[in-house]
């Protein structure tokens, strides 16, 4: 009986571990996630504009210390704060968003720093190019969120590019070809569908 019992207790424990290991699922809350660029225009200032529409999940496993993430964006969502440059980088010569209206970016590796997500590894979709990067997350959390009382994430990730290597090199070095991209992202944690 007591080879039984700890028998039962190892397997208890197994499941338990198991599920605690398992991958959560968060999915990307618009309301409060800013993906944004800076740039340096004709060396009189550092200019920083947004989208206003992003999209995707992040997958995490915190135990394992895995993770992954596939994040679209709205090209077509781009806020510079005034309408005609607004049309303006939409336009061929840039973002081209006639052709290309989405942005994106499909991670399949995360690493962490200890019990935290420290860089994200994937590709960068834009313009039709796809190039490899890793972003450096500056901070990252996650609780119970107390106003949609599910639990949530929360993150600020960085990136330097060329805008060069994705065809939308117009004006450099004038308008500098090396380009930051931010990403302030808060994502809640997917519910299972209902059963049938």
């Amino acid at each position: 009986m007591n080879r039984l019992a700890t028998l039962a207790s190892i397997l208890s424990a197994g499941f338990v571990l198991s599920a605690q290991a398992a991958p959560v699922t968060y999915v990307i809350d618009n309301s409060h996630t800013y993906p944004h660029f800076t740039y340096n225009h004709l060396g009189f200032s550092n200019q920083t504009h947004k989208f206003d529409k992003t999209s995707g999940k992040i997958v995490i496993d915190r135990a394992a210390k895995t993770g992954s993430a596939d994040v679209t964006i709205e090209a077509t969502s781009v806020n510079t704060g005034y309408a005609l440059f607004n049309e303006h980088i939409q336009g061929a010569d840039y973002f081209d968003t006639a052709k290309y209206p989405t942005i994106r970016f499909k991670a399949d590796a995360m690493q962490f720093k200890g019990d935290v997500p420290a860089s994200l590894s994937g590709a960068l979709t834009i313009k039709g190019v796809t190039k490899p990067v890793s972003l450096t997350i500056t901070h990252f959390k996650c609780q119970p969120h107390p106003m949609l009382k599910v639990d949530a994430c929360g993150a600020n990730a960085t990136t330097q590019v060329k805008r060069s290597e994705f065809n939308m090199g117009k004006n450099a070095p004038y308008v500098s070809d090396e380009v930051t991209l931010n990403l302030a992202i808060e994502a809640v944690k997917e519910h299972a569908p209902a059963a049938e």
